[in-house]
């Protein structure tokens, strides 16, 4: 596809949010070594693209401008780069590009063949698409952070999960049920019974004063909390006193407070953790997430 051009959206400069991108046509990129080329069918838009078009992680990422946005893109491979003879062209892939570079809002793009994965019949580009980075950072904060085994062994652990409703906590409540759990998710009033089809084992409302105090309605306390969002209100001194005594809160959106909070706990010797997670995408677990989806489990 040397010299063809393909259509794409991008933006030249830090903020301006959805009317910061301009509709272009620029060259389809090529397979590097280990690299396919993959026609897009669906991609996906997290808060992590936002954060980046907001200047979040300047002066690292963008890498350079103009960028095209969005990391996590379904698709069919096109080409293959030297190293990657795995894949083949007409290939069903799910994949996750460089976040440095991007480019999943264009016609084609170019994934590293150790973060793509195959993407079998049963599930549609658009399913797959909502997997990668959501489902990555659910998976990391259960079972690296809190320790959940996904196939239902271990010690049964109480788990809260906030923003149960949202990207990342919809996969975390599903995943949490996968191991041996009690979990007591969070959303608004509007999607609890949402929230209450993935598994959910009780539901609390931010807007009622149980829900606002992040209390287990059945008394319990939390082995460990996975934190969805950074959202005004909910600080340690909320979550501290249901914590079981060597509980932790996985803060998945960490910004200077939370790592001051983090140090001192640490440097204290507390039992209680307040954890930062920096989520990082790996092709053998969304190779596994890839599975669960397949199998009906996610």
């Amino acid at each position: 596809m040397a010299g063809k051009l393909m259509h794409a959206l991008q933006y030249d400069s830090y903020g301006g949010g959805a009317a910061g991108l301009k509709h272009v046509e620029v060259p389809v990129p090529r397979a590097k070594k280990d690299e396919v080329l993959i026609k897009v069918e669906a991609t996906s838009l997290n808060p992590y693209d936002l954060n980046i078009q907001k200047g979040v992680a300047r002066p690292f990422l963008p890498r350079s401008f103009p960028y095209i946005p969005s990391i996590d893109i379904a698709g069919e491979v096109v080409g293959v780069g030297p190293g990657a003879e795995n894949f083949k062209t007409g290939d069903k892939v799910v994949a996750v590009l460089s976040a440095s570079s991007g480019g999943g809002l264009a016609e084609f793009a170019v994934a590293k063949k150790s973060l793509s994965v195959a993407r079998p019949p049963e599930i549609s580009a658009a399913e797959a698409a909502g997997l990668p980075i959501a489902g990555l950072t659910a998976y990391e904060a259960l079972t690296q952070c809190a320790g959940v085994k996904l196939d239902g062994s271990g010690n049964r652990k109480n788990i809260l999960i906030t923003a149960a409703s949202g990207g990342v906590g919809h996969y975390a409540v599903q995943l949490a049920k996968l191991g041996n759990t009690y979990v007591t998710a969070a959303c608004g009033a509007r999607n609890i019974e949402f929230v209450k089809s993935l598994g959910a084992d009780e539901v609390l409302d931010y807007k009622t004063p149980e829900g606002s105090a992040l209390k287990s309605p059945s008394g319990k306390k939390y082995d460990a909390v996975i934190h969805c969002v950074r959202a005004a209100g909910i600080s340690w001194s909320s979550f501290e006193p249901n914590l079981s005594e060597n509980g932790k809160v996985i803060h998945l959106t960490p910004g200077p407070g939370v790592m001051i909070t983090f140090a001192v706990k640490k440097l204290t010797f507390s039992k209680k953790q307040l954890i930062p997670l920096i989520s990082t995408p790996n092709g053998e677990k969304l190779k596994h997430l890839v599975n669960l989806v397949k199998e009906g489990k996610l």
